[in-house]
């Protein structure tokens, strides 16, 4: 006989007097699908008391972290931001060689005149 254990045998542990049905669990519940641009369904399930003013019109796909909207046709398009830059994103963005210097000669010109300094050539 294994010992040590305080639950009674054949009980849930805990199990109390508040059933499943006072949670919530089986409250009435209807289903809404999303969309995302890759064609993605995701269900989600709101209360049946709930207005559908509070049902969202958009969210975001778990699959994919896009977008998701309610029409299906007509999903919300990809987002054109960048989370981030990647390193040859930036790259991309240097200037050459010429507008280098000359933003550094503007930068110079400014600086002196700030200073009251005339430009030295």
């Amino acid at each position: 006989m294994a010992s040590g254990n305080s639950a009674i045998r054949g009980s849930r542990v805990g199990a109390g007097p508040m059933g499943e049905q006072d949670r919530g669990f089986h409250a009435d519940r209807v289903a809404v699908s999303y969309w995302d641009a890759q064609g993605n369904e995701t269900v989600r399930y709101f209360a049946a008391s709930l207005p559908d003013e509070e049902i969202p019109e958009v969210i975001d796909s778990p699959s994919t972290g896009l977008p998701a909207g309610r029409d299906r046709e007509n999903p919300p398009s990809v987002s054109k931001l960048e989370p981030y830059k990647t390193h040859l994103a930036y790259v991309k963005e240097r200037r050459t060689e010429d507008e280098a210097a000359a933003l550094l000669d503007d930068a110079l010109t400014q600086l002196r005149a700030r200073r009251g300094q005339a430009p030295k050539d």
